[in-house]
Order: C-alpha cells, then sequence, then structure tokens
C-alpha cells in the first residue's frame, strides 16, 4: 500500500486559539522558543487530536503540545529541548529549572531531589508524588515512586509539565502533577546529530542520534555515554544509555510505535552531612558511605507500544502496553538487590463533537498496571554482599479509570469537569525475617473547573480538585521493623486560579494555588542512613499554598543590528512561593513543614544576535532558610549563585556552548533530608557544587 501522510481530523466550530509558538525569542526560556522576534503570531488548533502533516499521530509536534496546553484549566508548561541543549544538561533540573513551581535540586550525579507544589518534599531518596510518562505511556513504578537516573536529556525533544491536578488527561493523580517526556521520531530528527561535553569535577559525555523515514515507516535510536568524578568525595559516576522508537504509518488514519529503553547506571552515593560540615567542607563524604562504600547501581530495560487510530473525523483512539525489567545493586546500611518486574497497558479516547449546539471534548482513559518486586537484602560488608539478611517478594497492581470533559458555553469559555477512580493493591510474601502482609485502596478524584480566553493568546483558568497518592513499598517498609506499615492513602483538595499568555516580545505563565491535605506521606529520617531509608508516616492537617510566576520579556532590541531580523536582550524569570504549614497539629501545631524554601528565584538576563550567538549572566537564589524538621529547630542557610553561559548556534552548522556555574564559589546547601526533631549535627545536608565550567559542541547532518 503506497504512502500518504495522516490526515487532520475535521474541526468543524471547535474552539481554536491564537497562540504565538513560533513567534517569541526567549532563549533558555521554558515559556518560549528561541527564533527571531520579528516572527508573527501563528493560529494552530488546540485539539490534540489533529496531526501535523507528515508527522506522527502518535508522537505531537511541539507546536501542538503547546497548543494542547491552551485546554488545561490550571497551571501547565511545555519545555522545548532547546531550553537545556546548550548547556550542561546532566539532570532534570537542567530541563525544568525555569518552571515556575517546580522546585529541583541536584543529590549526586544525576539524582535529584524534586517536587512540583510541596510533593513529595521530605522523599530525599526515590521520587513519589509526581507521575512520569514517555510520550503518554505511563513510566513510573506501579506503586507510585520513581526515580531519574533512567532520564536522559539528551533523548528528549520537548517536555510537558502538568503542575497539581492538571494530568488528569493521562489519568495522573498526585498532588505535584505529571511530567510527560516525549522522544523524537524518525520523521523529526536529523539524519546524524552528536555531541561532546568536557568540563569541571572530570565530567565527560558523548551522544549521538540518528532517525529518518522510509515511506511508511520511521525510526530514531539515540545513545550517551556519561563519567564523573564528581565535586564530592565519593561520587564518581558512570553511565550508558540508549533509547529507540520505531513507526509504522499502516494508512492516513492508523499508526503503531515501538518504543526501546535500556540504561546501565553506576554511582557512588557520598550522603548526607551536617549543616557545619557542608557549608564549611562540602566535598566531604559521610564517613559511613565510604566505610561501606554506598552506591546506586541500575540496570534496566523498557518495551513499549503505542497504537493510535484515527476512527472518525472527530474521534482518535490510543492503546498500548509496556514492561520494565530492572535490577537494583545498591549497597547502602545493607546491601539492597532488587530485581524489579513490571508490564501494564493503556487505553485513551479523545471525542470532539457539538452537543445540542454546543462544542464539546471527552477524553476517557484506562491505565493498568502490575509488577513484583523480589527483593534481597545482604549484610553490607565494605559494599559487598555478606550474609543474608531480609528476603520478600512485594507486589503492587493499580487501576486508574478516568475521564475529562471540555463544554464550550461559548467559543472562548469552557467548563470543565473530570474524575478518577484509582483502586490500588499492595502485597508482601515473606520468605526470610519478613512479614507477610498488604493494603488495598480505592480512591475517587473530582475535578471541576474553566478556561476562558479573555483575548488572542491570553487565558484566564481555574479549578477545584482532589488528589490521591497511595504509599509506595519503599514507604510501607519501616526499616527499622520486619512489619508492613499500616499507611493511610495521602489526599488533598486544591483550589487553583491563575492566567497565562504569549505574544511576540513577552509572555507569563501565573498560578495561585492552596491545598488543603489530609494524612500527608513524610518521611523522615532516623540519622544513621543519611536520607537513604527512613520511616514513613501519616501527618495529620496540612496546607500547602503559593504562587508560580513565570515571565519574560524583550527587555532590549536593535543594539546592534537593526532591522526586520534584530538582536536582542531577554529577561526570562521563574519564581516560586510555597508557604507550607501543620494545620493547628497537636504536637506540631502551625509549625512550617520541613524540606523546601519559601522563597525561590531563576533569572535570567541573555544577550540573542540572530547570526546565532547568545550570551548572558543567570542567577538562582534562595533568600530565606528553610527548615528540615517538623520541631522547626534546624535550618539551612540562604544562598545565591551567580551563573553564565555563552555560545553559538545558528540552527544549521555545529554548535558551541559554556556553562559557567557558581562563578562565585560559594558553600551552599543543594538538598535535605527531613525529621521530626532534628539534632544540632544530625546529617540531613547535601552540599551543592562548587564553580564548574563545562564546555561542549553539537553538529548534525
Amino acid at each position: 500500500m503506497p504512502y500518504s501522510p495522516p490526515r487532520p481530523l475535521l474541526r468543524g466550530a471547535l474552539p481554536r486559539a491564537l497562540l504565538a509558538a513560533t513567534a517569541l525569542a526567549l532563549p533558555g526560556s521554558a515559556l518560549a522558543q528561541q527564533v527571531p522576534a520579528a516572527a508573527s503570531a501563528v493560529e494552530l488548533p488546540t485539539i490534540s487530536v489533529q496531526a501535523a502533516p507528515g508527522g506522527s499521530l502518535t508522537v505531537p509536534s511541539e507546536s501542538q503540545a503547546r497548543a494542547n496546553i491552551e485546554l488545561t484549566p490550571g497551571g501547565a508548561e511545555v519545555v522545548g529541548a532547546m531550553t537545556w541543549d546548550d548547556t550542561q544538561a546532566k539532570t532534570i533540573k537542567d530541563m525544568l529549572d525555569f518552571v515556575p513551581g517546580v522546585f529541583a535540586q541536584p543529590k549526586w550525579g544525576e539524582d535529584t531531589r524534586l517536587s512540583i507544589r510541596g510533593s513529595g518534599i521530605s522523599r530525599s531518596a526515590h521520587l513519589r508524588g509526581i507521575q512520569l510518562f514517555q510520550d503518554g505511556v505511563p513510566l513510573s513504578s506501579v506503586d507510585g515512586g520513581g526515580d531519574f537516573q533512567e532520564i536522559d536529556p539528551t533523548a528528549f525533544q520537548y517536555v510537558e509539565v502538568f503542575k497539581g491536578a492538571n494530568g488528569y488527561q493521562f489519568g495522573a493523580n498526585a498532588l505535584g502533577g505529571a511530567i510527560n517526556f516525549v522522544t523524537p521520531t524518525g520523521r523529526t530528527a536529523s539524519p546524524f546529530e552528536a555531541r561532546f561535553d568536557i568540563g569541571s569535577f572530570g565530567f565527560y559525555r558523548l551522544q549521538a542520534s540518528s532517525g529518518g523515514a522510509q515511506g511508511a515507516f520511521d525510526g530514531f535510536v539515540t545513545g550517551s555515554w556519561l563519567t564523573q568524578e564528581g565535586f564530592r568525595d565519593h561520587s564518581a559516576g558512570e553511565n550508558t544509555r540508549g533509547s529507540a522508537n520505531f513507526g509504522i504509518q499502516l494508512n492516513e488514519s492508523l499508526e503503531t510505535r515501538f518504543y526501546l529503553n535500556a540504561t546501565n547506571v553506576n554511582q557512588q552515593i557520598p550522603g548526607a552531612v551536617s549543616k557545619t560540615v557542608a557549608l564549611n567542607s562540602p566535598q566531604t563524604a559521610n564517613p559511613t558511605n565510604v566505610l561501606l562504600n554506598y552506591q546506586r547501581n541500575i540496570e534496566s530495560v523498557r518495551l513499549a507500544n503505542k497504537t493510535t487510530a484515527l476512527l472518525s473525523d472527530t474521534t482518535k483512539l490510543e492503546a498500548g502496553v509496556f514492561y520494565t525489567n530492572k535490577d537494583l545493586n545498591h549497597p547502602i546500611f545493607q546491601v539492597l538487590n532488587y530485581n524489579y518486574e513490571e508490564y501494564g497497558a493503556f487505553t485513551r479516547l479523545v471525542d470532539e463533537r457539538s452537543i445540542g449546539g454546543f462544542n464539546n471534548r471527552l477524553v476517557l482513559g484506562i491505565n493498568y498496571g502490575t509488577g513484583t518486586t523480589d527483593a534481597k537484602r545482604y549484610n553490607n560488608v565494605a559494599g559487598i554482599a555478606g550474609a543474608l539478611a531480609y528476603w520478600s517478594n512485594d507486589s503492587a497492581t493499580t487501576t486508574t479509570y478516568y475521564f475529562e470533559d471540555h463544554f464550550y458555553l461559548a467559543p472562548n469559555f469552557a467548563f470543565v469537569g473530570a474524575g478518577q477512580f484509582l483502586t490500588a493493591s499492595l502485597d508482601r510474601t515473606a520468605f526470610y525475617k519478613a512479614v507477610s502482609g498488604g493494603n488495598d485502596y480505592n480512591l475517587f478524584l473530582p475535578k471541576g473547573g474553566f478556561v476562558y480566553e479573555m483575548a488572542p493568546g491570553a487565558q484566564v483558568f481555574g479549578n477545584v480538585s482532589r488528589s490521591g497518592e497511595i504509599p509506595t513499598f519503599s514507604e510501607l517498609t519501616d526499616f527499622g521493623s520486619v512489619v508492613i506499615g499500616n499507611l493511610k492513602a495521602q489526599t488533598a483538595t486544591t483550589v487553583e486560579i491563575g492566567t497565562r499568555g504569549r505574544q511576540p516580545t513577552y509572555s507569563w505563565d501565573v498560578s495561585l494555588y492552596r491545598s488543603w491535605v489530609q494524612n500527608e506521606l513524610q518521611c523522615q529520617d532516623p540519622g544513621n542512613t543519611q536520607g537513604l531509608t527512613c520511616t514513613v508516616v501519616n501527618l495529620g492537617s496540612t496546607i500547602h499554598q503559593g504562587l508560580e510566576l513565570g515571565f519574560g520579556v524583550q527587555v532590549l532590541k536593535d543594539l546592534f543590528t537593526p532591522g526586520p531580523i534584530t538582536d536582542s536582550i531577554w529577561l526570562n524569570v521563574a519564581y516560586t512561593y510555597s508557604d507550607f504549614y501543620f494545620d493547628n497539629d497537636p504536637v506540631w501545631g502551625n509549625n512550617r513543614l520541613p524540606g523546601i524554601p519559601p522563597h525561590y528565584l531563576r533569572a535570567e538576563l541573555l544577550y540573542k544576535h540572530p547570526s546565532g550567538f547568545y550570551a548572558g549572566p543567570n542567577v538562582e537564589w534562595v533568600p530565606v532558610a528553610y527548615y528540615v524538621d517538623d520541631a522547626n529547630t534546624l535550618d539551612t542557610s540562604p544562598y545565591a549563585l551567580l551563573n553564565f553561559r555563552t555560545g553559538y548556534d545558528n540552527g544549521k552548522g555545529p554548535a558551541v556552548y559554556l556553562d559557567a556555574r557558581n562563578l562565585l564559589n560559594v558553600n551552599y546547601i543543594a538538598s535535605v533530608s527531613v525529621t521530626g526533631r532534628a539534632s544540632p549535627n544530625q546529617a540531613l545536608f547535601e552540599p551543592g557544587n562548587g564553580r564548574s565550567v563545562v564546555v561542549g559542541t553539537r553538529f548534525k547532518f
């Protein structure tokens, strides 16, 4: 059958948003694209079922993703790869640092402590409270946990961030929301692209990719190798990652795509130290970590398929399956040897039609996942497994049923109703020094909101929503006891209102929210395992509220090259205010919740020349210390970091960059573990990196 590109669905009278997705010249911004400032606004459809001519049905283009964001009745962002391509691009912090509401701080290697709206703020190891997807396929563990070592920033073309309950359209139901990492396809990637990076603390990286299409077939393959000695003692690491996807467009209305991800990570763990050590001798590792040779080593393979079918001019169906096998070798207080095997399926229907003369968009979906963990722990003999200390088999099954409906009372105003039903079962079978047990959870999570386009390219939105999170297996396990914990699910009611918009010379994204949280899951560090194990408890009533403010503006232009395509200076700012506290707790009263700064600012002033040259400083500022314990007796220290980047990238030939960070060589605390009541010298602090410079080059054919 001869190949023909996919046809777009007919829109009829469905609303369209004016989105200047190609009109903004905000280099390095999560709010805009690096394009000539003289470009004009482009009208793009907001409906996700449309396929770009000659593109992929399963993977929307970045411009389509930006248009789809306009449907969200709350805080959401699309971050293009050009935001992080010309930087060190080592961790998820590099990808999301200019998204207001996101707090991401590296700990060691590629591991990052990530929180959105206070999600999982006590988790110093492993992710909770944010659900991960790759190309819309569930990526998080079945029990709701997750890790970042398997995320390679060089492998993605853009990232979607749905804050809070705004990930309902994917079935995400956590307090922090959802992150969707989107890969290139053979129809969008260059035939060959490569990069080489070298920098401080023994950092080296090689990366290469290739993509292409032939008729109905296309494919994309990428691989990277990274090694670094690390800023701190006992923080060296090496990783190799590869990923690929292959698509077949069977006809203009049907496409299937296969995904492969493979990871091999070997990473030393320097551990948390006291506040005094962190601020005066930041390169020092925790002595216990060195003695027991703390490490986190991962080998994983992930396979997935996603098939998209246009059932009619108004209906699209997506369905797929996934399988993951991961081996973890993790010498900490004991040597953890865990094998994870998980698989699942998902389906999602998008239907757009007129109902009673009113336009309507309905999303229905189901996510199903199940898996087992063969969990063995051994005595740690200088990092080598000794005698067996524990053995169990843990199994988890979760199913989420969800819907989201946009009902348009007017072409520029939609009511949004959504709901999810989550059912989960966690079971443990004991083999050695463990106790069998389990927990079942059932949660119904509704949402209501609106989206109002008050002017072309400008929106107001709001919502009231419920979120819920079940404990992960690592949280149900009290390492000081063999008994599986009996924890309640964390739930929250959130009210949010905000506005977003973009024009050729400025853009903004503002959200104000308040969450009433019940049974918040808090990981309390016992003080002898450097945050790698903890006792998890349910708190009582807590409040998470805050302001997320992002904007970009062209402050100057026509400095040296006046004309249709001019040079310019852009100011890009992402500010997050986090006001989190106990709500009349019987023990802690109205104390501040520990683990996250009340103020976090990222700002950049960047000169951009139409030839492709750019340069400018940027800052990271935490002006107020924050507590690390519920008792509010021990806190961190304020800090301000001055950074600078410059480079050349005209989009055609070789690109070069220099990324210099912490130029003043400030000693500061990047991440923390939390506890109930801290002692003055408790090892709860992860120092940030000292002064560093990385240079790199990228080229493509």
